[in-house]
């Protein structure tokens, strides 16, 4: 019998159907360290060493027959830990720049679905005497949150922890066969719609409460029938081709206290105020007129409960947010950003997304690979960009002694959504990782000069 851990939920299988010749569904992590490089195999020796608590790392997918079941993670017999370990070296100077664009090049790649599906890669030659790993995962096997906890547990809490063991007594599992996963996934298919059942009985509680959910899929849904004007559409949407731009920058904590003391909110609303503020700038340059306009947003949203930390799977619900990049007071456009944010927390969009996530759990396979086909290909433009936000480890963490300064995040790109921002907070630093697709976004670096500035606005305005 396939085991629930084993088995792709339906937001994992999304992912994993929309990903096409143009839509690379992989998530990643920029960590740049302090230091030289280590030398040899340390850092193999240093991912060796964790795979035991990582168990995804060493499985591959196997498929159900016909698609009549979702997808299972099974032990990948050959598994080979040198090919997923690999090593560059950046020409001298090694800039940022030159970093930006092997991150682009590295992003620009799907992953080999025969194989377990992650890559590192070891970056020699930063300037300052640096380093960087570059960690890319398929978004089907972690979502933002369990990829946070991943990095948690590859690197050490202490610069002065133990040498790996290199020791493990892991042996690979047989795969079942593709008769008994027929079996399986026709039991599954009997016993799954009650258990969803039960959970949209826990989603939905009372019917008081379902006609709440009503309710708000019925706000949330309105919010569609505004949409950006047809000129910032065009600027921002469009058919995306297989390569990747990508270039980062930060803010602080103390900046972000300092805002939030003046003029309240959340870190995610002065954040997401700035990146109001970064597409205004970009628009602009661009000759695109950006009074009374906005740009909508795909948030994700993280469910996962405390039961579930650990585990490597995606427990996201979405909401839209409106940007507003209209407004040129900065303490306007925050007072904006905080009423949209607030008003999607008062119809409990994030909920409503949820419930939709565990109507999938129970859609046939068949139907739910189809329908992500289809969306995966859908020229839509109604949602400009995609910003998400998680939290990372609040503390110091190294690999083989070498403090780690910061990590930058990558989000892919799907359909017709040109730009992704990506946003992680890390030891008192908030990095931002934007991505772009390469041959209509050259001037992305526009992007992240203005959701700095956005910042700098912020801090100048009593």
């Amino acid at each position: 019998m396939i085991s629930a851990m084993d088995q792709m939920n339906s937001t994992d299988v999304s992912f994993l159907n929309i990903e096409n010749d143009f839509n690379h569904m992989h998530i990643a992590a920029v960590a740049v360290f302090e230091g030289p490089t280590p030398a040899g195999d340390e850092i193999e020796r240093m991912i060796a060493s964790k795979l035991d608590e990582i168990p995804r790392y060493r499985q591959k997918l196997q498929f159900v027959p016909f698609d009549l079941g979702r997808p299972i993670w099974t032990d990948d017999a050959h598994f080979d830990l040198s090919y997923h370990v690999r090593h560059t070296a950046l020409p001298s100077p090694g800039k940022d720049e030159q970093l930006r664009t092997l991150v682009g090049r590295v992003m620009s790649q799907r992953l080999d679905r025969s194989r377990p599906l992650w890559e590192t890669w070891v970056v020699e030659g930063l300037e300052g005497e640096r380093w960087a790993l570059i960690s890319k995962s398929h978004h089907c096997m972690v979502d933002g949150v369990s990829g946070a906890d991943l990095l948690a547990v590859m690197l050490d809490a202490v610069s002065d922890a133990d040498p790996p063991s290199s020791t493990s007594d892991w042996k690979p599992e047989r795969p079942p066969s593709k008769a008994s996963l027929l079996m399986d996934s026709f039991t599954e298919g009997i016993r799954k719609p009650a258990a969803g059942f039960d959970n949209l009985r826990r989603l939905i509680g009372t019917p008081r409460r379902a006609l709440r959910e009503l309710a708000d899929l019925s706000d949330a849904l309105s919010t569609f029938r505004t949409s950006p004007s047809l000129e910032l559409e065009s600027a921002l949407n469009g058919p995306i081709g297989p390569h990747r731009r990508w270039c980062h920058g930060s803010m602080t904590f103390t900046d972000i206290k300092k805002i939030r003391k003046r003029h309240g909110g959340t870190v995610n609303d002065v954040v997401l105020a700035a990146v109001a503020h970064g597409f205004q700038t970009l628009l602009q340059s661009r000759g695109v007129p950006t009074r009374d306009r906005f740009v909508r947003t795909l948030v994700p949203v993280s469910i996962r409960r405390d039961e579930e930390k650990g585990q490597m799977n995606n427990r996201v619900a979405t909401v839209f947010a409106e940007l507003p990049i209209g407004l040129d007071d900065p303490a306007e456009r925050l007072a904006a950003v905080r009423a949209e944010m607030d008003s999607l927390k008062e119809h409990h969009q994030s909920e409503v997304s949820e419930l939709f996530g565990a109507i999938t759990e129970f859609t046939p396979p068949v139907l739910l690979a189809a329908v992500s086909r289809m969306l995966a290909n859908l020229d839509q433009q109604t949602i400009q960009t995609v910003t998400t936000n998680v939290p990372g480890p609040r503390h110091t963490l190294y690999a083989a002694g070498r403090r780690l300064a910061a990590v930058y995040p990558y989000v892919p790109l799907c359909g017709s959504i040109r730009i992704g921002v990506a946003i992680f907070s890390y030891a008192g630093t908030i990095h931002i990782g934007i991505t772009g697709d390469y041959e209509t976004t050259a001037d992305i670096d526009v992007l992240r000069v203005g959701i700095e500035a956005g910042i700098d606005a912020l801090l100048s305005v009593s």
